[in-house]
């Protein structure tokens, strides 16, 4: 494993490299034979996928980790969940869009720097929900990170089940 260069801000002119990553994520998913979580084509040519990274990154708070000057992972932080997940009832950072090289460290990186933006900011409750079929790997993979499951949901006609997860900063 690489170490993580820095964790940069990120921005509206991100978008195409927030993309990028997505695409080398779905590639790679692909590969496993693992489509459930974000199908089998390019975020980049996805309509609705392109306009939610656009949403998020252009009202939330986007983070890039770079290594020698390439990205190789990103998350968003907001101030709520997304439509499908109802509020925590008090204070609480949400990541979102998280994607990173795999094996690359990045990802555990990038939801330790949310955690410590989110105690930064005098919240305590950092929340992220993720796939939660196939293999379960993606919620092992938080609840590795610190967080606990919460609730389940099913989003969209009922063929992507989800987990919502919390950790107390």
């Amino acid at each position: 494993m690489d170490p993580i260069a820095r964790i940069r801000p990120g921005g509206p002119t991100d978008i195409p490299v927030i993309l990028g990553l997505f695409d080398r994520a779905v590639e790679w998913l692909v590969a496993q034979g693992r489509t459930g979580q974000w199908g089998d084509k390019p975020w980049s040519a996805n309509p609705k996928a392109v306009s939610m990274v656009e949403k998020y990154v252009t009202t939330g708070t986007p983070w890039i980790a770079e290594l020698d000057g390439e990205a190789i992972g990103t998350l968003t932080l907001t101030d709520a969940p997304g439509s499908y997940v109802k509020p925590a009832g008090e204070p609480e950072r949400y990541v979102h869009l998280l994607a990173a090289r795999h094996g690359s460290g990045a990802g555990r990186a990038l939801l330790a720097h949310a955690a410590a933006e989110t105690r930064s900011q005098g919240i305590s409750l950092l929340r992220v929900d993720c796939y939660a079929g196939g293999d379960g790997k993606l919620v092992a993979y938080y609840e590795r990170n610190g967080f606990t499951r919460t609730e389940a949901f099913v989003e969209g006609d009922g063929a992507w089940p989800g987990q919502v997860l919390a950790r107390r900063v």
